[in-house]
């Protein structure tokens, strides 16, 4: 098992990144305003389920392949650095959205919310990055299984993220009436998850891959 100050480290990053907008929040909060809390908890069980597959894949040979092969792992956490800077300016621009600033979808039933909440995690770039990039700078060979840490990190994130989208879900139409009528508040709210992402950045794109 990996290390406390290790899986309270990887808590936190992923803490960062759910809190910062990106295509499961944007799907989210849409579903959730135009069709309802319910509509967007049950599209939130198909995002579960596609941070499940990513865990399995991680922990089942990705990881331990981006370790074997380490021009493999630099080209993916540059990617990675380079996709979460895309994101910080998309937030910080001058006509950038907050994620509350919703587009109106159709409404669908139960299996095609869930669908189409697993299909947006699935080709979400942030949440590939997170387990192929970020992951695995927090696994360390030498305390443990590689398994068994991909696991155990793969469940904290899947607890964290599942635990905020689903408060988000359910208080998407409060919050973005209030945000609404605060634009100060959408700014600093851009601002914030803006140098959340930057800093995210910086760390995957100087921190090493442990030995």
């Amino acid at each position: 098992m990996p290390h406390i100050a290790t899986l309270l480290g990887f808590a936190l990053i992923s803490l960062g990144m759910v809190l910062t907008p990106g295509p499961n929040m944007i799907y989210l909060i849409s579903r959730s305003i135009t069709q309802g809390p319910a509509a967007g908890i049950v599209s939130l069980g198909g995002v579960a389920l596609g941070f499940v597959f990513y865990m399995l894949c991680a922990a089942f040979g990705i990881t331990a392949l981006l370790f074997a092969v380490p021009y493999a792992y630099d080209a993916l956490r540059f990617a990675g650095a380079a996709y979460l800077l895309w994101l910080a300016w998309q937030a910080l621009k001058p006509n950038g959205r907050s994620p509350f600033q919703v587009n109106k979808l159709a409404v669908d039933g139960p299996r095609k919310l869930f669908a189409m909440g697993f299909v947006t995690n699935l080709l979400n770039p942030k949440i590939a990055m997170l387990y192929l990039a970020l992951l695995p700078q927090f696994i360390d060979p030498a305390v443990g299984s590689v398994l068994t840490q991909s696991l155990a990190l793969g469940a904290i994130q899947i607890v964290i993220s599942v635990s905020v989208n689903a408060m988000i879900a359910l208080g998407a139409g409060s919050i973005a009436r209030f945000l609404g009528t605060r634009p100060s508040w959408l700014l600093i709210q851009r601002w914030l998850m803006g140098t959340v992402l930057a800093g995210l950045a910086v760390k995957m794109a100087f921190e090493a891959k442990r030995a």
